[in-house]
């Protein structure tokens, strides 16, 4: 490290960040566990919630792109290798991307089911495709796969972070830490 103090990204990225880092974990705990529940007010209670919370990180998404786009984040610092920031550009690329295809993926096999989505018990959204068992059971497949690679690519996010941060040195992990710094 220089002995300068490296850039870090926006109050705004930071906030935006780790309120979606929240609510994906919180997100994935309670998919895996509602799947086995039995039929009933909790398992129904879960799934609404999920969903619910799950269009709250789609809408927090696209706003971080739209974000991403007129602020982009600070560059990596020069000790970090060029084949490792070129990796992490992708990974941070794929991390959004899964944060689109994973919430309009369980809204379309929500529609497939003929379930409708009524956002927070509110707001009715519409189907995005008819009521169909075999695409149903498509896009339930394909939410399912989208929810393992968005849990791995998570623990090579967060075991790069511990790697650059710890082992190397690099501050990386600082420079995204909402709790000081700015």
């Amino acid at each position: 490290m220089t002995g300068r103090a490296e850039p870090t990204h926006h109050p705004a990225a930071k906030a935006l960040h780790w309120i979606t880092a929240l609510l994906v974990i919180g997100l994935l705990g309670v998919g895996l566990w509602m799947t086995d529940l039995p039929l009933g007010f909790t398992k129904l209670y879960a799934y609404a919630w999920h969903k619910w919370i799950g269009l709250v990180v789609l809408a927090l998404t696209a706003v971080r792109l739209s974000w991403r786009r007129r602020h982009p984040p600070p560059p990596l610092p020069d000790s970090v290798a060029p084949w490792q920031a070129a990796l992490a550009r992708m990974a941070h690329w794929a991390l959004l991307g899964l944060l689109v295809a994973m919430p309009v993926s369980g809204w379309l096999m929500s529609s497939a089911a003929g379930v409708s989505v009524t956002w927070f018990g509110y707001l009715r959204l519409p189907d995005l495709v008819p009521r169909e068992q075999d695409l149903f059971e498509t896009l339930r497949t394909t939410h399912h796969v989208l929810a393992r690679c968005l849990i791995s690519l998570l623990v090579v996010h967060v075991a790069a972070v511990v790697h650059h941060d710890v082992v190397r040195r690099h501050g990386v992990f600082r420079r995204m830490w909402p709790f000081g710094g700015s």
